[in-house]
């Protein structure tokens, strides 16, 4: 138990981060008025603002206190759940913002006049918007929501800090606002998946390193000597998107006043090391972080064990050491030395193997409890995300050989590819570990309501079902009109004669995505309500559900 303390003290911890906060205003303010652009000016001052906010948050803390917060209250770990309720809010709202916005893109392409004739709504801009807030925004909370939850649960200790967990969720979300906005405002590096400018790419890296410290921390403290599978599918995917992000994002800005920045590579070397990062973003942020939540998540609400310990840690083994090689595979027909997209594709066939074998010890973790779907729609969510990374993976390294790759590449192929990923696998399982987690940590016995989760399960379904399929025909009626030569060796198709032929398609498309976006805004409402008048547990204290076999 920690001792009392005065009102306004604040620790050492505190200190540092008001000091930190508090020379970043000064460091924002100064850039703010000697900014070479508008857009520098914008995003320094929205930095002063957030730095500033932080400190009035330490100290105003601080102030309230009457006592530091126990590690542990009658023998039993006080786990930190503030942050994680924060995150988890922002995810639902960073995830149905990022589906607006890809409806929006989505009917743009269907019909162009939704771009308005205006820069910041223009589908160029609107376009990475989307991608980041799905991927970065709504992946990115789940994770951290998840893995903060988990870490503490499974160590059976309180993470570390006063502060620091909550500089990690809301240094993450300001990271998140600074590029957004800079997507509307045209600043860009122009690098899939990594378009933030310098500015924003060094306060993720401050902030990562301390999300890692905070996750190593609670490791360290942990009282349960075994580090569940789960743990090492979030430290890697912590450990490998930090050097990821450091080696892609290498570049020299042009003036510390000034939002643009110049690349330290070029050419062929600049594309290898884009989609060495740009594969592996997918790799280990929407596959091995992913990963950890099923493997906490499936087996917590089947209320069965792992089907496989051992398997589990050959599939991270495994996973770890191939999937850090298939980025090359994205550069085949290029200026790339053939061997190296050969051996980019070479590694993508081989992580079949450890795909598959996670994805049969997440589906055979329901053996003995299969009847459960009937009647469980959370679950039916989780196992069906599961289904669709099976699936994912299976495509993905198909499409990495060179013959189908030849008519797959640069067409709506890969396009539906990525979405059957990241809107099956990917916003499943978020969705399905959110359901779990929210009247985990607020201390309710369960959700408002599962038959609004049922219909959300249906219609996000069904929406992915006609967004895949349509993206599948578009993209193979498209690579097979690329190719296609008349008698006397010309083109058959006109570039423009391929894009009218696919607007059916393309409509289709946006009627799925429309209903997946309905299918998350049902799941807020149900969240609300949850929060809001759910019956509170009252068998175990607030908060911490009866424990599991992973912990």
């Amino acid at each position: 138990m920690a001792r009392p303390a005065a009102a306004s003290t604040l620790s050492i911890e505190e200190t540092g981060y008001a000091l930190f906060l508090g020379l970043l205003v000064v460091v924002c303010l100064l850039i703010a008025g000697k900014a070479w652009d508008a857009q520098m000016a914008f995003h320094a001052s929205i930095g002063a603002a957030f730095a500033a906010l932080g400190v009035f948050l330490i100290v105003n803390a601080a102030l309230k206190r009457t006592a530091f917060t126990p590690l542990e209250i009658d023998g039993k770990p006080n786990y930190n759940y503030g942050p994680i309720k924060f995150a988890s809010i922002a995810a639902m709202f960073w995830g149905i913002a990022a589906f607006l916005v890809g409806v929006t893109i989505a009917l743009q392409l269907s019909f162009p006049v939704l771009n308005f004739d205006l820069p910041w709504t223009n589908f160029g801009r609107l376009r990475p918007l989307h991608t980041s807030a799905a991927i970065f925004a709504f992946g990115g909370n789940v994770l951290l929501a998840t893995s903060f939850y988990v870490i503490q649960r499974t160590c059976q200790a309180r993470m570390p800090g006063i502060v620091t967990p909550w500089f990690v969720i809301l240094g993450y979300n300001a990271f998140i606002v600074i590029a957004g906005t800079g997507y509307l405002l045209g600043v860009t590096e122009a690098r899939e998946y990594a378009e933030p400018e310098w500015y924003a790419d060094i306060w993720l890296t401050i902030v990562w390193v301390v999300y890692l410290l905070a996750f190593l921390g609670t490791i360290w403290r942990r009282k349960e000597p075994h580090i569940y599978v789960a743990n090492w599918f979030f430290l890697a995917f912590i450990i490998t998107i930090a050097v990821l992000h450091l080696g892609n994002n290498e570049s020299v800005p042009i003036s510390i006043f000034s939002s643009k920045s110049v690349s330290v590579f070029s050419g062929v070397q600049d594309a290898m090391i884009q989609w060495w990062y740009g594969h592996n973003a997918v790799g280990f942020f929407l596959t091995a972080g992913f990963l950890g939540i099923m493997y906490y998540f499936v087996p917590k609400r089947a209320e069965r064990p792992v089907y496989s310990y051992r398997l589990s840690i050959v599939h991270f083994w495994a996973l770890i050491f191939l999937y850090i090689w298939a980025g090359p595979h994205h550069l085949h027909y290029t200026a790339l030395p053939e061997w190296a997209s050969t051996l980019g594709a070479t590694f993508s066939i081989m992580l079949w193997m450890p795909s598959w074998g996670g994805m049969i010890n997440g589906l055979m973790t329901l053996s003995g409890a299969w009847d459960k779907l009937r009647t469980d729609p959370v679950l039916r969510m989780l196992v069906v995300s599961v289904a669709f990374y099976g699936m994912s993976t299976f495509e993905g390294p198909l499409m990495s050989v060179k013959a189908v790759n030849s008519l797959s590449h640069y067409t709506d192929w890969t396009i539906g590819h990525v979405h059957s990923g990241v809107l099956g696998w990917v916003g499943f399982v978020s969705f399905g570990a959110l359901y779990c987690l929210i009247p985990w940590v607020w201390g309710k016995k369960g959700l408002y309501s599962l038959k609004l989760v049922s219909w959300h399960f249906w219609l996000a379904t069904i929406g992915i079902v006609f967004y895949i399929c349509a993206m599948w025909v578009s993209g193979i009626m498209e690579g097979l009109m690329w190719r296609a030569y008349d008698k006397l060796g010309f083109l058959e198709y006109s570039f423009i004669e391929t894009v009218a032929a696919k607007h059916t398609l393309y409509i289709i498309r946006a009627l799925g995505g429309g209903l997946f976006l309905a299918g998350a805004l049902i799941m807020a409402y149900n969240i609300y309500m949850t929060i809001r008048f759910g019956e509170r547990e009252d068998s175990v204290p607030a908060g911490q559900p009866a424990l599991a076999a992973a912990e």
